[in-house]
């Protein structure tokens, strides 16, 4: 699934305002992590995760490794913050 660009621009919207859930040590990509991620995604559909890396490429490679595991979108990278988006179930659907 590949968001638009309208749906894109109506998500950064909405993830303005939100915090970090997740925090995401330099080396600590683990399984209970995902597994952490990928429940608040579910409950939230859109959330932000910060990912404590100074290494930019390792950086990125934790964010994608991150979308591809819990199934969801890359909106937007700010820093060392994403912001994901996976769609739920329909009673808990964003925007």
């Amino acid at each position: 699934m590949t968001l638009e660009p309208a749906r894109k621009r109506e998500l950064k919207a909405l993830a303005h305002k939100l915090k970090p859930i997740v925090i995401v040590g330099s080396a600590s990509l683990t399984p209970a992590v995902i597994e952490e991620i990928d429940r608040s995604i579910e409950h939230h559909e859109l959330l932000k995760v910060r990912v404590n890396c100074a290494d930019r490429k390792m950086r990125s490679d934790m964010i994608t490794r991150i979308c591809d595991e819990t199934r969801s979108e890359l909106v937007q990278v700010v820093g060392h913050v994403a912001t994901l988006f996976r769609k739920g179930k329909p009673s808990r659907s964003v925007g």
